[in-house]
């Protein structure tokens, strides 16, 4: 069984309350919801959200999409993606999360075909930059994510699910999936003011067209209008991560 974790919450520094954030009327998350359900890889996808009281209210999203819910710690991620897998037993689990509303089906089904027929432990398209930041898809067996949820113990590794896999790649078979050419250069996950605002252009532009826009209409979009490619790429990838270990070395 293959089951999908998209991990979601409302409490984000930079741009809170982002998941639900409305583009032409409806969440933003409710979009990327019906990207994923494009996906003919996942055999059950459920959100793993706080249990926070401020976070109900991604539950009732939720409960109106007919997408099951899952409520765990809001600090200690990992333990809250675990407890979520631990509910279905499932073969191999894919993390998603909620700041990627252009998640792209095809690749995701792409990126667990590859995991599965390559025998990994552990597969991503995004730890080798060659994706636009924001098509961001990992995947793991049960028994490596059990594995990290009993040794690890920083707070990065608590607090970014798979950092572990990273710290410790001698112990797992890793895929890593890529593309040529890279276009890494492109940045739509939702972090910032301005990454909301590109990715609300895309869907103004692109969802009344054709509700299933692809990743290749959004790059003709882009070649039409060259600027939606630099409206937001001063930011870091990965930056909290990177605040997370800053804080560590701090401590």
């Amino acid at each position: 069984m293959i089951l999908a974790i998209l991990q979601a919450r409302l409490s984000s520094s930079r741009l809170p309350g982002k998941v639900l954030k409305p583009i032409m009327g409806k969440p933003m998350l409710a979009y990327q919801l019906e990207r994923l359900a494009r996906c003919k890889n996942i055999d059950q996808l459920i959100v793993a959200t706080s249990d926070h009281p401020e976070d109900q209210a991604i539950a009732n999203l939720c409960n109106e999409l007919n997408v099951p819910c899952f409520h765990g710690p809001l600090e200690d991620v990992l333990a809250r993606f675990y407890l979520a897998a631990e509910n279905y037993q499932p073969t191999h689990i894919v993390r998603l999360t909620g700041d990627c509303p252009l998640a792209d089906p095809e690749l995701i089904d792409e990126l667990i075909s590859y995991h599965v027929q390559g025998g990994y432990d552990y597969s991503s398209n995004c730890h080798v930059h060659t994706f636009p930041d924001g098509l961001d898809a990992e995947i793991l067996t049960y028994q490596s994510l059990k594995t990290i949820y009993q040794q690890a113990h920083t707070p990065a590794e608590h607090e970014h699910v798979t950092y572990y896999v990273h710290q410790h790649k001698a112990d797992f078979n890793i895929g890593l999936l890529s593309r040529t050419p890279s276009l890494a250069h492109l940045r739509w996950t939702v972090d910032e003011p301005a990454d909301f605002e590109l990715v609300k252009h895309i869907y103004e532009r692109l969802y009344p067209l054709d509700p299933n826009f692809s990743t290749n209409d959004i790059l003709s979009l882009i070649e039409r209008e060259p600027e939606l490619a630099t409206l937001n790429t001063h930011h870091q990838r990965n930056e909290g991560l990177a605040r997370s270990l800053a804080k560590e070395s701090h401590s």
